[in-house]
């Protein structure tokens, strides 16, 4: 049996789930809308496979605890790809305090009650009992992977597996970074100009106000909506040339609000101007 899976059914039998990756630390997409993140979508909680996939296929949402699932199609014909095992901290009831760096885990020395540690390439993973929402570069060289996330699996560890701390919960409630502008992302004008053909001007006004209302009211699974939100917006203007650089930049100043950076909103864009062929 190849190793990462026998792996991978080792920790599902004690109820962790589980997936492969592929080079890169990525997940594989398993269907051909998703592979390479073609559909520009994450799983979430409400709606797994809320890139509009019909079943969930990809991502965190992906990780199971069935044998059956784990050898059956589509994870049978890619483990012999795989680079890795990956699990969900948040479906096995735990939260790993990812510190990237030799000073990361100096602050943890300090900082943190003594838990289980994980030696990684750059620092330490270190596993709590508990599990709360998922948030990056919460302080420098931290990541916070439970919920909606998930981890290498790089071996079981060493010590004792203690209650998550208040301290970790505190810094995954940290607001979000102040927007940044959106760059420059060139969307084709039609041969009619810049006036959008088939509406008013308002129109679009009122749809753009829209389309940040919908960004800022999402409650999980921000960076699916941010997509579908780009997409609808896209869809509705992007072949008409009356998209201007101020109206990008507010989508991705709402999204940036909502916690996502930067390179997700550019991305999200980018992804979807695929989708539609523009």
């Amino acid at each position: 049996m190849n190793t990462l899976l026998h792996t991978a059914l080792t920790l599902s039998a004690r109820s962790v789930p589980v997936l492969p990756l592929r080079a890169g630390k990525v997940p594989f997409g398993n269907c051909p809308a998703c592979r390479d993140n073609a559909c520009g979508g994450r799983p979430n909680m409400k709606t797994p496979g809320a890139c509009q996939c019909p079943r969930v296929c990809h991502g965190w949402a992906a990780a199971a605890t069935d044998p059956a699932v784990l050898t059956g199609h589509p994870w049978a014909s890619v483990w012999e790809q795989a680079q890795a095992v990956a699990y969900h901290p948040g479906g096995a009831g735990l939260t790993v305090v990812d510190l990237d760096d030799p000073q990361a885990v100096a602050w943890a020395h300090q900082t943190l009650p003594a838990t289980r540690t994980v030696p990684t390439t750059r620092g330490e993973h270190w596993v709590y009992l508990g599990s709360i929402r998922s948030a990056n570069s919460v302080r420098p060289g931290v990541d916070i992977k439970s919920l909606m996330s998930y981890a290498r699996w790089l071996g079981p560890g060493t010590g004792t597996m203690t209650e998550l701390p208040d301290t970790v919960r505190a810094l995954a409630v940290k607001e979000p970074s102040p927007a940044r502008p959106a760059p420059h992302i060139a969307v084709p004008a039609s041969a009619g100009g810049g006036e959008c053909p088939h509406r008013m001007p308002a129109y679009l006004d009122r749809g753009i106000a829209m389309a940040e209302q919908r960004i800022s009211e999402a409650t999980c699974g921000v960076h699916a909506t941010v997509y579908r939100t780009f997409l609808a917006v896209l869809s509705a203007h992007g072949r008409c040339g009356c998209l201007t650089d101020t109206h990008i930049t507010r989508l991705f100043a709402a999204a940036q609000t909502k916690g996502e950076s930067a390179r997700h909103c550019t991305d999200a864009w980018t992804n979807a101007l695929t989708r539609l062929g523009l």
